[in-house]
């Protein structure tokens, strides 16, 4: 029979967490039986499929309203008022050092009780949460409350920024193990807990699908088009792309430019790209699809990503994987996999003049050139981030915490399992 975990995600479907369902599916083709909960994204628009699908397999926290969670509240108070009285003393901590206010915390223990209630039901021996947010929180809580283990995956860049206030010390203490997903991002938990406490922190990268670049084609894309694929915020950097791309108008360079995403930027983009006259030459598309990302990667000759805030933006691997270069930052874990004249341009975060001169050296750049980088780029992406070696990575720390030792030594014996 298989052995059952849970996966915990803030939202779920979601376009930019594909990563995790590819990550779901890997692990289940691995012998594990994976109970999907989320605190939303029930009534969310989803354009992929695969995305409505697993909406249908996913139980939603807050579906109900929270007025649906007292009963699983109540019930950890009657029947575990020694687990549930440890909880609240931990929600009060992390209240006391996070910039959230207490009431935030004690529903971030009422959502816990329901996912007690839940896993216990389904006969979940562990669970796994993606970002140390408050969904790491809520599964710590869980457990305090008598829960199943917990472990989960840092992302960046927002662990980062603010690691004390969302109390990524204690949330790694807890942890049965905890996922980095670059080195950088490994480094910058050692900052943050005592060196006792390394042991936890494994690398485990995102995983790509081979089905997304089985049959990418192998030649350069002729157009002179560059795409940007990504939220349309701050930290992403697109307005320091348009001023880079008035740049290259200006010294008569012909070129596309395609902004993919939406956000709560794009009022403020389209008005600088107006300000420079550039409509005719960048395009946004909103929100795409999973499919259309591929289609637009494939229809340019590079991803351009000037971000100034990063963990490593998996459309980064896709690019990749899809044989373009990519033109982007020297930013967290980015050149871990971005190698600077071999499959792409790096350049200093925030410099447009740095930014300007690798459009302009990619966009002059021969098809010969073109084509041996992303040779060069996929090779390295797939090396680094296949599915199946990573979930195995996932697989082997499932095993040893959440698996009886007959099981675990029956993963292990399988191809990719543990070594």
């Amino acid at each position: 029979m298989p052995t059952k975990i849970a996966y915990f995600i803030n939202q779920y479907p979601k376009v930019s967490h594909s990563f995790i369902r590819r990550e779901i599916a890997a692990v289940e083709e691995l012998g594990f039986s994976v109970q999907r909960i989320a605190l939303r994204g029930w009534d969310a628009e989803v354009v992929d499929e695969d995305d409505r699908a697993e909406r249908g397999r996913t139980q939603y926290v807050l579906q109900r309203g929270m007025s649906g969670l007292l009963a699983p509240l109540f019930k950890q108070l009657l029947t575990r008022p020694g687990r549930f009285l440890s909880a609240l003393k931990l929600a009060f901590k992390m209240a006391g050092r996070g910039e959230r206010a207490l009431p935030y915390h004690l529903v971030y223990l009422t959502e816990a009780a329901q996912v007690v209630e839940w896993t216990g039901a389904s006969g979940a021996r562990h669970i796994h949460a993606h970002f140390g947010t408050n969904s790491t929180e809520i599964v710590m809580l869980a457990q305090c409350l008598g829960g199943p283990s917990y472990s989960f995956t840092v992302h960046g860049p927002e662990e980062f920024d603010k690691p004390l206030a969302l109390g990524l010390d204690e949330k790694i203490r807890r942890s049965a193990f905890t996922v980095a997903i670059t080195s950088f991002c490994q480094s910058q938990l050692y900052r943050w807990v005592e060196q006792s406490a390394w042991s936890k922190v494994a690398i485990v990268h995102c995983g790509l699908d081979r089905a997304f670049y089985a049959d990418a084609p192998a030649q350069a894309a002729a157009s002179p088009r560059l795409v940007c694929v990504g939220r349309l915020c701050e930290q992403k950097g697109q307005l320091l792309l348009v001023e880079a791309a008035a740049q290259l108008r200006r010294k008569g360079i012909d070129f596309q430019l395609v902004l993919a995403g939406d956000g709560e930027m794009r009022p403020e983009i389209e008005d600088l790209i107006k300000r420079h006259g550039l409509q005719n030459q960048i395009r946004i598309t909103g929100w795409i699809s999973i499919k259309q990302v591929r289609d637009e990667l494939l229809a340019a000759r590079a991803l351009v990503l000037p971000s100034f805030a990063e963990g490593l933006p998996v459309v980064i691997m896709e690019a990749m994987a899809l044989r373009r270069p990519v033109l982007t930052t020297y930013v967290a874990g980015i050149p871990e996999l971005v190698l600077h004249g071999e499959n792409g341009w790096l350049f200093p975060a925030g410099d447009i003049e740095r930014l300007a001169a690798s459009m302009e050296a990619c966009l002059t750049a021969s098809a010969e050139q073109l084509e041996r980088m992303g040779e060069a780029a996929h090779a390295r992406a797939v090396e680094r981030h296949s599915i199946g070696t990573e979930a195995a990575k996932l697989a082997r720390l499932f095993s040893t915490h959440a698996m009886p030792q007959a099981d675990s030594v029956r993963v292990a014996a399988q191809p990719g399992g543990a070594q």
